[in-house]
Formats: structure tokens, C-alpha cells, sequence
């Protein structure tokens, strides 16, 4: 009876101990954003993302280069007052000769990175928990204006990085920029670089990121693209799909905790061609479908005409919206659109000028959004570009040089065309308006 007594009690304190691992398990990843169907669900209930870009943010975290600590707490907090609860923010950007180019850089070369820096991502990733704010984190860039894969390429090429701005010549620039995915060393790199930052420790709060549910989900790139249009063959398109699917099962092998999305545009960035969104976000390895959406850039819109082009260039921004709302239906997998922007009135750069069809702009796409996520579609949230917050142009013609305030708008184009400025108080209120809805959707 003893030994049976003995049996009992050590298979009781093995229970115990199971169940404690299960539910301390269980507690872990209710607190990371996870997808079910077309939904994201958070402790279990509907998570909504109602975001902005804001890509300087690890930047501002920084005690040294580029840092300003106490602009970050109130940009944090002015959002967090506006609704805002996610952040899609740069997680690093690579040393570039070019101009139009983010300076300092976070990789200076390959395996050199510099850690105050990155030090200053720990400390946003520490202000956005306080906050209860999640971050989008990407890894790279298809454009020139942080590095990205072109600088990737030139580092093992020893080519001068080309910038289009200069150039002129935008799809030469992409076709090379492409070359990316069927470069093995490039990747090789990439991984060692996704490696560091998925395993690396938080300096502020002893947690790896891998662990972190701050971290609402990895990136592989920002805006990542085929090719040009015009010279994107049928096996480049087999490639880029092989490239995301790799990419993305690889971060999924080092954490199994966050989503990973891949930061492409929609069709409009996969060469016009609908079919290829769909093949490319087929893969278990991509848990959400991304877009973005820019009228003025895809030249639906010109915002020296507003009166005239206005209508058209919103009907085609609605069926844009919806054919990718339906695609994440088809798919089952959630939609978030997390890049949209309009320039202000009269392609002024100035923070006094008007917004008119900017807001105009925001309260379409944000009504459309309510109206799917409302229906229990696959619109699961956006994310508006950008919050420039109180980052201000300090030169003449609006273009950054470094040292200068950080702003929603990158350096590869005039600070105040797309960014939201803390001033702009009507765009605000049809930001709050709309955060106000979505935060409502149970």
C-alpha cells in the first residue's frame, strides 16, 4: 500500500507538472497575435490591426546616432491616444553610398551591425509593450533607400549601387534589384542577418525576440517585387514564389512563436499579374496576405489635377481593396493592407497645406475596411504611410540629408508628401474615427 501510495503521489506531482508546462504553454501563446481562418485572434478574441508605418522607430530608440528617446514616448503616445495599435517599423537597413539613402545604417557590412543601434530597437520594442502596441518587423528592402537587396548585391559585386532617383531608370533598377532571389551568397547573408535579429536578446528586457509577443509578426522585405514589369519572364515569377515560401519557412524554423508575412503590394506588385498573388501566398509559410495601395504612384491620380482624376482613381482604389479582400477569402487567410498614402493638396510638402483629398482618401479606404471586417470578411486591418509625427522638413526643397528629423517619408523622396504630421489635426480625426470602429468589431 505504501509503494502503491508512493506510485500515486509521484504520478500526481508528474500531472501537476504536466499541466503546469501545458497551461504556462498555453499562456505564452495566447499573448502572441495567431491567425484563425481570415481572422488574427489575441488572448483568444478578434485582433483588428489599426496601424501606421513609422520605420524610424527602432532609430528614435537609440541613445546615440539618429536617437531621441523622448520624441519617441510622445509619438508613442500620441498614437496610442489616436487608436493605433501596431507599428510597421524597419528592423535593418544596410550602408549605402547613394544619397537617397537612410544614414547611419544598421549593417555596415556583412556581420558588422551596429549595436547601438540595434540597442535602440530593444528600447522601442520595450516602450511598445508598455503601451500594449504591436510592431511588423521587416527585414529587408526591394528599394534602394535603406540598402536593401541592391546593396546586398553590390557588396559581393563590387558595383556602385545604382539609385534610380539619379538614373531615371526605375525598371533597370528593379530587374537588378530581382537578381536577389537567385543569389545564393545574398541569401546566405540574408539568413546569417535574420538569424542575428530573430535570436537576439532585448538589452532593456532580457527577452529574446523570438519570444516577445510585442512582435506581431516578421517580414521578409519590404515591398518585395518579381522584377520590372516589362522583363519578368514566367520562371522569374516560379523563383520569386520559391524565394518567399524559402524565406519565410526558414524564419518559421527559428521561431515558432510569430507570424511571417512577406510585404509585397498585391497584384500591382506582382507585375499586374493577379494570378501570381494568389500562387505566392498559397504557402503555409506566409500566415497573412499583405498589399499596399498608392493611386498617384500607379498613376491613377494626379495630384496636380485632383478635381479631375479624383473619381476615377478612387473607383479603381475600391476594387483594388475588394479584389484583395475576396482573395483572402479564397485563400482563408487573413488581409491587411499595410501601406496607403495620398499626397497633400496641390503636391505641396508644406505641414499649412491642405489635406482635403488626402482625407477624403483615408475615410474611403477606412469606411471599405470597417465595411468587410463588419461583414466578417478577411480585412483583418491597415496600416496608413506614414507618421512623419513631429518630424519636420529642415530644408528648403524637402529633401533629408543625415542628421535631419525623421520623418514617414524615407529619404528617397521629399519629406511631407505622404507622411501624417502631428499637426495635421483633420487627418487625425478621420484616423480616430475610424479607430474608433474597428476597436468596437467583436
Amino acid at each position: 500500500m505504501k509503494t502503491m501510495g508512493l506510485i500515486c503521489i509521484t504520478a500526481c506531482l508528474h500531472f501537476a507538472f504536466i499541466s503546469s508546462s501545458l497551461a504556462a504553454t498555453a499562456d505564452k501563446q495566447a499573448a502572441f497575435v495567431t491567425v484563425k481562418g481570415t481572422h488574427f485572434l489575441k488572448a483568444g478574441k478578434p485582433y483588428y490591426i489599426v496601424g501606421t508605418n513609422m520605420w524610424y522607430g527602432g532609430y528614435l530608440g537609440s541613445k546615440g546616432k539618429g536617437g531621441n528617446r523622448e520624441r519617441l514616448a510622445r509619438e508613442l503616445d500620441n498614437l496610442k491616444a489616436m487608436g493605433i495599435n501596431n507599428l510597421r517599423v524597419m528592423a535593418m537597413s544596410e550602408n549605402s553610398a547613394i544619397d537617397g539613402a537612410v544614414h547611419p545604417a544598421i549593417m555596415n557590412a556583412f556581420g558588422q551591425y551596429d549595436e547601438e543601434l540595434m540597442a535602440g530597437m530593444d528600447y522601442f520594442l520595450s516602450e511598445l509593450a508598455k503601451r500594449n502596441m504591436t510592431a511588423v518587423l521587416y527585414l529587408n528592402n526591394y528599394w534602394q533607400w535603406s540598402g536593401g537587396f541592391s546593396q546586398y548585391l553590390s557588396w559581393l559585386d563590387g558595383k556602385p549601387m545604382q539609385d534610380p532617383n539619379v538614373t531615371h531608370d526605375y525598371p533597370a533598377f528593379m530587374a537588378h534589384s530581382a537578381t536577389f532571389y537567385r543569389n545564393a551568397k545574398a541569401n546566405e547573408e540574408f539568413h546569417n542577418t535574420i538569424r542575428k535579429v530573430v535570436n537576439r536578446v532585448n538589452t532593456v528586457t532580457g527577452k529574446p525576440y523570438r519570444d516577445d509577443p510585442t512582435i506581431l509578426s516578421w517580414q521578409l522585405a519590404n515591398e518585395p517585387r518579381p522584377g520590372a514589369n516589362d522583363s519578368t519572364t514566367d520562371a522569374d515569377k516560379q523563383v520569386f514564389i520559391h524565394w518567399l515560401d524559402d524565406t519565410a519557412k526558414y524564419i518559421h524554423q527559428l521561431d515558432s512563436n510569430h507570424l511571417v508575412s512577406s510585404g509585397n503590394e498585391g497584384w500591382r506588385g506582382c507585375v499586374d499579374d493577379k494570378q501570381l498573388t494568389i500562387d505566392s501566398n498559397k504557402t503555409r509559410n506566409i500566415d497573412y496576405i499583405t498589399f499596399h495601395l498608392w493611386p498617384k504612384n500607379w498613376s491613377w491620380y494626379n495630384n496636380k489635377e485632383s478635381a479631375r482624376t479624383w473619381d476615377t482613381a478612387l473607383k479603381m482604389s475600391l476594387e483594388y481593396l475588394n479584389w484583395h479582400f475576396d482573395a483572402g477569402k479564397q485563400l482563408d487567410k487573413p488581409v491587411v493592407l499595410e501601406e496607403f498614402g495620398l499626397d497633400r493638396d496641390d503636391a505641396s510638402f508644406d505641414t499649412k497645406s491642405a489635406t482635403h483629398y488626402r482625407d477624403k482618401f483615408y475615410a474611403e479606404v477606412f469606411g471599405l475596411i470597417y465595411k468587410r471586417a463588419k461583414a466578417g470578411d478577411a480585412a483583418a486591418g491597415s496600416n496608413f504611410w506614414a507618421w512623419n509625427g513631429a518630424g519636420r522638413a529642415r530644408n528648403t526643397d524637402y529633401w533629408w540629408h543625415t542628421g535631419d528629423d525623421f520623418t514617414g517619408d524615407p529619404p528617397q523622396e521629399q519629406q511631407g508628401m505622404n507622411g501624417v504630421f502631428d499637426s495635421d489635426a483633420s487627418t487625425i480625426q478621420v484616423i480616430i474615427d475610424h479607430a474608433k470602429n474597428m476597436h468596437a468589431l467583436k
